[in-house]
């Protein structure tokens, strides 16, 4: 399988050096050449298979050109050491919960992957690689914690000051090793910029191999495809056989796209919903067909503060820069702070079910959105617990902490605090070294 830039200026490459790369050299983003349809057989019968065995065949589907069976088998096996159970909420409405790995967020699943894909490629050349990753959040502590001890990786995490939670800045700042965090006095939209900036940068390209574990890089955003699969299959479990519709709390677009390649390959969804927060400039392209990037700003949904979503040009390469053909398969929606409360609030009251704020925002997109005939499952991508500073006074009453939270609390933060300027942030890493 051979893999092409979004912007169609850069040479095809194979999958290890879309990997090592993360982004072409002409700034466009990596696409598989094809995307595997599946048979019906496997759709028919999914619902007896694992979530192995699930993820096993559509790995195999997306990168059993370039990696060995056995190897990939094991690749997705080590990854998947969780399950990502579909929970009825309401009548109609399921959370696909997935908060069950190690950091207590969806980004568990492509983290883990990219960690043991990259140490596979780098290993057949005993080189190093050094992967920056900026975050609003959880991608931190996923990317982190997934590479944490890798042998011959180091990763630098970039999050914006004072943006995050206390919960998720322990994830990441307090592990030492082979893990730099650095504290931007910035945005998220700026974090991304001085990585994207690095990796164009030739002097540090020719000093550094420099990689990216944000959702730009294949090896991250792909196999959250997993999960809608098994998703699919839990529904037929519970004998829920209508149409599916699935809303996705979405910020830098890497997980809904990899939801809209799963359709690709012939995932019987009917639709999918974007919901996002007050940064809404996706909801904004669907009603103006004009995509207009803006600052983000910052919200109770910090992990979707994203004014720029980087895999929106993956979007648009999919449907061949079609405003019509995205907006038959995505709707959007929009919840600011006040009605992201009343939601958490007023679910929990009703249904039992604590949200987090961005399981929230998909939540009630289907709440607004479903139509006759429609089952919605929404995408619940982090433990309220990440966000209890925020959640305890919406609801009254006090989050639970799952033990393997309460042990990073205890750690020591041991960032590195930087201007938001690329000058700075290239001198840090070259004194690095």
């Amino acid at each position: 399988m051979k893999y092409y830039s979004t912007n169609h200026t850069a040479p095809e490459v194979a999958l290890g050096e879309a990997v090592v790369r993360g982004l072409a050299p002409d700034k466009g983003l990596y696409m598989p050449e094809r995307i595997e349809k599946l048979p019906r057989s496997f759709y028919d019968g999914i619902a007896s298979m694992s979530f192995h065995e699930i993820a096993c065949r559509v790995a195999e589907a997306f990168f059993g050109d370039d990696i060995e069976h056995e190897t990939l088998r094991k690749i997705v096996c080590d990854t998947l050491s969780f399950e990502t159970p579909v929970v009825r909420v309401e009548p109609g409405i399921y959370s696909l919960e997935l908060f069950h790995g190690p950091t207590l967020a969806f980004k568990d699943v492509g983290a883990r992957f990219m960690a043991r894909m990259l140490s596979h490629f780098i290993g057949r050349d005993n080189g190093r690689v050094s992967v920056l990753v900026a975050t609003s959040g959880d991608t931190g502590s996923a990317v982190a914690n997934g590479f944490l001890g890798v042998e011959g990786i180091d990763v630098v995490v970039l999050y914006p000051k004072g943006k995050v939670s206390e919960i998720q800045e322990k994830q990441f700042t307090t592990l030492g090793r082979n893990i730099t965090a650095l504290e931007i006095d910035g945005t998220f939209d700026d974090c991304q910029r001085l990585v994207k900036s690095a990796f164009l940068d030739r002097e540090l390209n020719e000093r550094f191999r420099l990689t990216s574990a944000n959702s730009i890089n294949v090896a991250r955003f792909l196999p959250q495809a997993f999960y809608y699969f098994n998703a699919y299959a839990q529904m037929r479990r519970a004998g829920e056989n209508g149409e599916i519709v699935v809303s996705v709390p979405s910020g830098n677009f890497g997980n809904i796209t990899a939801g809209l390649f799963a359709k690709r390959m012939g995932l019987p969804v009917k639709r999918f919903i974007a919901a996002n927060n007050s940064n809404d400039i996706f909801l904004q392209y669907l009603i103006t067909g004009v995509y207009t990037p803006r600052p983000s700003v910052a919200t109770l949904a910090n992990a979707m503060d994203v004014g720029d979503p980087s895999n929106f040009v993956r979007v648009l390469d999919l449907y061949g820069q079609s405003i019509d053909a995205i907006r038959a398969d995505i709707s959007g929606a929009r919840y600011s702070d006040d009605r992201i409360r009343s939601i958490l609030a007023d679910t929990l009251k009703r249904t039992g079910y604590l949200l987090d704020p961005h399981g929230a925002c998909g939540y009630q997109a289907l709440k607004e959105g479903l139509q006759a005939g429609e089952t919605g499952v929404f995408l619940e991508t982090a433990h309220p617990a990440k966000f209890k500073d925020t959640v305890e006074p919406i609801i009254g009453q006090p989050v639970a902490v799952p033990q393997r939270l309460a042990e990073f609390m205890k750690g020591q933060k041991l960032s590195v605090r930087l201007p938001s300027d690329f000058d700075t942030f290239k001198r840090f890493l070259s004194d690095r070294q």
